[in-house]
C-alpha cells in the first residue's frame, strides 16, 4: 500500500474572506507537498474546485504542481481532480496541460480527472451536473488521440477540432500520464475498472462498507481488455482522516476537538453527485463532533479515521488494505490541526508508519505506466503533397533525415 496527501484548499471560517489568510493557508499546503517528498510520502494531490467557499480555494492545481515539482525530486503530483467538462477546461486544453505538467514534473504526474463536486460549482460555468458525464465520456478517450495523432481532428456533441491539428507537446517519455477517474456514486468504480483506469474514492462511511465498491472495481479490471489509455492503472486511491502525533493522548484531543466534522457538512452541502449518507449534517448545520472515547474508539475501529501516536496508528492500517486499498491518501489539514502539528504528522507517519508498510522504492503507476502501448497511428489521413523541406537551422537538435 502506497501513501500520499490531499490538499484542497480547506479554508472554514471568517478566513475565507480574508485575502492574507487565503495566502497564508495556500502557501502551507505547497510546503506540506515539499515537506512530504523529504518523507517517504509518494503522492500529493490537489483539488479543483470552483466558487466553493470555505470548502476548497484550490482552483487551479495545474499552477501549484510545477512551483512544487521544482522543489521535490520523488513525489509524484496528481490532479485531483481536473474537469473535463468544455466549458470548464476545453479538451485541447487540457491534452496540453497536462503533457507540459508531464514535462515539467519528469513524469511525476498523475492525470485524475472528473466531472466535478455538484450543481453549485457547474453552475459557475452555466452547465449541470446532469450534462457533464456524457461530457467526460466523450472527452477522456479523445485527449488520449491527442497525444498520439499529429492530425487530430474531431467532430462531437460537445466540442470539436473541425480540421487537422497536431497538439502540442506529446506526453514525456514512454506512454502518458496515468489516468484517474474520481468515484462517488457505487457505479463509477466499475466503470473505472473496466475501463482500465484508476479510482479516486473518498471515504464518508465505515470503511468495510466500501468493500462491495472495491470488489467491482477489481472484477471490472481483471476482465479489461481495452484500457481508455495506454494501459492498466490498477489502482484504488482512498482518502480518509489521519491524527498522528507523537502524543497519542494530545491526537485523541485533537480528534475531539470543537469543529470537527464541520468540512463534512461542506461537502453535503456541495456534493450533489455523491449520495449523501444517513443523518448528514449540511452546512450551516452544526457539526457532528466525536462527543466521547467511546465515540472515538468507535470511530477509529469502523474506520472512519487513523488517531494516535505512530504505534497505535500502525495497529490499525491494516483494515484499509483488507479491502483493497492501493494508495492511502489524508486530506490536510484537518480540524484541530495546528500547522505545526500537520508538519509534525508529515515527518512522524512519513519516517514510522510508511516504511512498515511500503517498501517499494517505485511507484505503482511508474510500472505500469513502462507498460504503454499505443493505441492511434501518428496520422490517420494521407500525408499531402508538397511538404519536402530543403533547409532547417543548423542548431535543430535532430537534422533532416535524423
Amino acid at each position: 500500500m502506497e501513501f500520499g496527501l490531499f490538499m484542497n484548499g480547506y479554508l472554514p471560517g471568517p478566513a475565507a474572506h480574508n485575502g492574507a489568510a487565503e495566502h497564508t493557508m495556500l502557501m502551507r499546503e505547497i510546503e506540506y507537498a515539499i515537506l512530504a517528498d523529504s518523507y517517504n510520502w509518494k503522492y500529493a494531490w490537489f483539488g479543483e474546485h470552483h466558487a466553493l467557499t470555505e470548502y476548497s480555494h484550490m482552483s487551479a492545481p495545474e499552477v501549484v504542481i510545477p512551483y512544487v515539482a521544482a522543489k521535490t525530486e520523488r513525489i509524484h503530483l496528481g490532479s485531483a481532480i481536473i474537469n473535463l467538462s468544455p466549458p470548464v477546461n476545453q479538451p485541447t486544453r487540457n491534452a496540453e496541460r497536462v503533457a507540459m505538467l508531464d514535462h515539467v514534473t519528469g513524469g511525476r504526474f498523475e492525470f485524475g480527472t472528473g466531472r466535478g463536486a455538484g450543481e453549485h460549482e457547474m453552475q459557475t460555468f452555466d452547465l449541470h451536473t446532469s450534462e457533464t458525464k456524457e461530457m467526460w465520456n466523450e472527452v477522456a478517450p479523445e485527449i488520449v488521440r491527442m497525444w498520439e495523432q499529429r492530425d487530430y481532428e474531431f467532430e462531437g456533441q460537445f466540442f470539436r477540432v473541425p480540421s487537422p491539428h497536431n497538439i502540442l507537446p506529446k506526453p514525456y517519455g514512454v506512454g502518458h500520464p496515468p489516468i484517474w477517474v474520481g468515484c462517488g456514486n457505487p457505479g463509477t468504480f466499475t466503470t473505472a475498472g473496466q475501463q482500465g483506469i484508476g479510482a479516486i474514492a473518498f471515504n464518508f462511511e465505515p470503511i468495510y462498507n466500501l468493500r462491495g465498491r472495491m470488489e467491482a472495481y477489481k472484477e471490472g479490471i481483471a476482465n479489461c481488455t481495452e484500457p481508455l489509455g495506454q494501459f492498466v492503472n490498477d489502482n484504488i486511491m482512498m482518502t480518509n482522516a489521519v491524527v498522528c502525533v507523537a502524543d497519542g493522548n494530545r491526537a485523541r484531543e485533537i480528534a475531539m476537538s470543537a469543529g470537527r466534522g464541520y468540512l463534512n457538512t461542506m461537502v453535503n452541502l456541495y456534493h450533489s453527485t455523491m449520495p449523501p449518507q444517513p443523518g448528514a449534517v449540511k452546512w450551516p448545520g452544526r457539526p457532528r463532533a466525536i462527543r466521547n472515547e467511546e465515540e472515538l474508539d468507535f470511530a477509529i475501529e469502523a474506520g472512519y479515521l487513523l488517531c494516535g501516536n505512530p504505534d497505535q496508528v500502525l495497529e490499525q492500517i491494516a483494515k484499509y488494505q483488507e479491502v483493497g486499498t492501493d494508495q492511502l491518501v489524508f486530506g490536510i489539514p484537518n480540524e484541530g490541526f495546528e500547522h505545526d502539528e500537520v508538519i509534525e504528522m508529515i515527518e512522524l507517519f512519513g519516517s514510522k508508519v510508511i516504511p512498515e508498510f511500503d517498501k517499494d522504492p517505485e511507484h505503482r503507476t511508474a510500472k505500469m505506466r513502462a507498460t504503454a502501448k499505443r493505441k492511434h497511428p501518428d496520422f490517420a489521413n494521407p500525408m499531402p503533397e508538397g511538404l519536402e523541406v530543403e533547409v532547417i537551422p543548423t542548431n535543430a537538435l535532430i537534422p533532416l533525415g535524423g
